[in-house]
């Protein structure tokens, strides 16, 4: 028997712990598969190609009658929770990215979430980080094993024969010995710690963004993923504690990106104003704490909603620049915009104009973000007013924005309203609440009951159990019939808003308890896994 929970999540990729007759084993791994499950050994002839068709498939595949259990794209998998699943053949799959992709989403999808993942056959130090990334847990030492028997080199960046590798290279113990064998094995679990390194720190897609780029296929596969818009994004949590590299053009179809502008069309309610002012990022985040943001400010003095246009993430409201990753992204500064930054971010810019249509919308900008304007502007038939060409922070564009604004009245900004939208998908009516605003801590009241408070590492709101009373439905976790004391587990979730995502406040409701906290999985993940918390606790309601 074995059984197998995970402990941290980022993304498909997850540190975990798989427990067997020799105890606990932390996954991502390699291991010493045939000790670990000595039923491989019965196995002979069992692997059935990946693209084989169900018929086939069905007639000589062969599940195994211990861990770990096999399965195959063309079949139903026939898993339960705790088990490890073996894909045979998969180091196949490497060179067919879309295939790639396409079976492996299928048997997720089909499988518990708390199942450890096999690929046998499959790692080598050039490959492992895309492996870990797309959600496998085990590995052996099969493909660095034929590699050393083949002559073959292994680092991260590829395999090369041995002969043409300098010796300063690696000073590994097998380096030192002459050990090929050695040394690729070696290779194989240094980069096995890295990505648990990288996974423990929250920036395993950093990580695997700058391994991947020298391997075509391994692109592929990354943006073949992201292509699959709600897989990933369910599996990828609201905020990290780390900010978002956007460090290229593929940055624009990151599930955070996706996520936030998908939010910023559909949830955000907008304060209630006419005018807009299109406005140019700045380096430093929140935006308005820089210096140039201090300077819009004081030219627009609250007679217009303040949009800023940047990339990737299209389009940020002033009310929600705080909610990560808006005040958390880094990105290269170069003064130039690629045709595809330029169509993600029209394409964003117009839509909202077009379910917001303001009377007048004006363009303090410059550059490649005018040039996106200018581009949303002819999509949705809205006439732009641009005042910023000439260098938006001047002293004569301030001047020409302040006077274009002239006559224009105050707009009541309401960035508790506009959080609760983006982050609950919920219409608040903030009438009678009272803001205590001194960035970064924020709090909320309504007479003498404190609402809401805002987390100052990832700009979400905190709702009380008062405030949970403004979010009717919204976010729940209900549970079985105990009293909380803790944490809560995924075994006792009955079930849990499919909206809910890693890192969502939630309020969790009980027979017994009501308790408010942070989801440590998501949805799917607490109503399917035996094991696992769901649930991070922070206040009980005592009843």
């Amino acid at each position: 028997m074995t059984g197998f929970e995970v402990k941290r999540r980022d993304g498909p990729a997850r540190i975990s712990l798989l427990t067997t007759p020799d105890g606990p084993l932390r996954l991502p791994a390699v291991a010493d598969t045939l000790r670990l499950f000595p039923d491989l050994g019965c196995r002979e002839f069992s692997n059935v190609p990946l693209a084989a068709p169900e018929e086939f498939a069905r007639r000589y595949h062969i599940r195994g009658s211990g861990q770990p259990v096999a399965i195959h794209p063309a079949l139903v998998p026939d898993a339960s929770s705790g088990d490890c699943v073996l894909v045979p053949g998969w180091h196949t799959a490497l060179a067919n990215p879309r295939d790639y992709v396409d079976w492996l989403v299928r048997l997720k999808e089909s499988l518990p979430p708390d199942t450890a993942w096999y690929a046998p056959g499959a790692a080598l130090p050039s490959n492992v980080h895309i492996l870990c990334y797309s959600g496998f847990d085990l590995f052996d030492y099969t493909a660095v094993d034929l590699k050393a028997a083949q002559g073959l080199f292994c680092l991260p960046e590829g395999e090369f024969p041995r002969e043409d590798i300098e010796e300063d290279i690696c000073r590994c113990p097998g380096c030192r010995e002459s050990d090929l064998r050695l040394h690729n094995r070696l290779a194989l679990d240094r980069e096995l710690a890295l990505v648990r390194q990288f996974i423990g720190m929250q920036q395993i897609r950093e990580f695997i963004d700058g391994r991947a780029r020298s391997v075509a296929a391994h692109v592929a596969i990354l943006r073949h993923l992201d292509s699959r818009i709600r897989f990933m994004e369910e599996r990828t949590a609201v905020a990290r504690s780390v900010r978002l590299g956007a460090m290229s053009g593929d940055a624009l179809s990151r599930p955070e990106v996706r996520r936030f502008a998908a939010r910023v069309l559909d949830r955000y309610i907008p304060p209630a104003g006419s005018v807009a002012v299109l406005l140019p990022c700045s380096a430093r985040k929140p935006y308005s704490v820089s210096q140039s943001h201090r300077r819009f400010a004081g030219a627009i003095t609250g007679r217009a909603v303040e949009l800023i246009v940047t990339s990737p993430l299209g389009l940020v409201p002033r009310e929600i620049e705080r909610i990560y990753p808006a005040a958390h992204y880094d990105i290269p500064v170069t003064g130039h915009w690629d045709r595809e930054e330029l169509a993600f971010t029209a394409g964003i810019l117009a839509e909202f104009l077009s379910r917001h249509p303001f009377r007048r919308v004006i363009a303090h900008l410059e550059g490649g973000a005018l040039e996106a304007a200018r581009m949303a502007a002819a999509i949705c038939g809205t006439e732009l007013e641009v005042t910023g060409e000439d260098r938006p922070v001047s002293d004569a564009s301030l001047a020409r924005l302040s006077d274009t604004l002239d006559g224009e009245q105050a707009v009541r900004h309401d960035v508790v309203r506009g959080t609760l939208s983006w982050q609950f998908c919920a219409d608040v009516d903030t009438r009678g609440m009272t803001v205590r605003w001194k960035p970064p801590n924020l709090s909320v009241r309504k007479g003498r009951d404190p609402l809401f408070s805002i987390d100052p590492g990832t700009g979400f709101l905190r709702p009380t159990f008062e405030g949970w009373n403004f979010l009717p439905g919204r976010y729940r976790v209900v549970i079985d019939d105990f009293p909380v004391k803790g944490d809560i587990l995924a075994p006792g979730v009955v079930s849990a808003d499919p909206l809910i995502r890693e890192g969502d406040e939630v309020l969790v409701e009980g027979p017994q308890a009501r308790a408010t906290g942070r989801a440590a999985m998501p949805a799917f993940e607490m109503e399917a896994s035996q094991r696992g918390v769901a649930v991070r606790v922070r206040k009980v309601l005592k009843q």
